[in-house]
């Protein structure tokens, strides 16, 4: 790999591992802290923490379904001798 990519591949990993991170503390810790602490003001609201993965799963299941349907529709019949 050149080293753009390997910087591309850290930085992905590293946004995968601070997204982690913060989903882990909205919905594990925060519930524990009381609603008035100074930390709750980085966090969205916990209906939030259900309805975004919630989301983004369906945006991926259609993503791979218009890449089924795409690739079903443009595959070459085999030629029968």
């Amino acid at each position: 790999a050149t080293g753009v990519d390997q910087v591309v591949g850290m930085g992905l990993v590293a946004f995968s591992l601070i997204l982690f991170s913060y989903y882990t503390v909205w919905v594990i810790v925060l519930p524990f802290v009381d609603s008035d602490h100074i930390i709750q003001k980085y966090f969205l609201p916990r209906e939030y923490s259900v309805i975004l993965p919630g989301v983004a799963a369906l945006i991926l299941i259609l993503c791979v379904a218009f890449i089924g349907a795409v690739t079903w529709r443009n595959r070459k019949p085999k030629k029968v001798d």
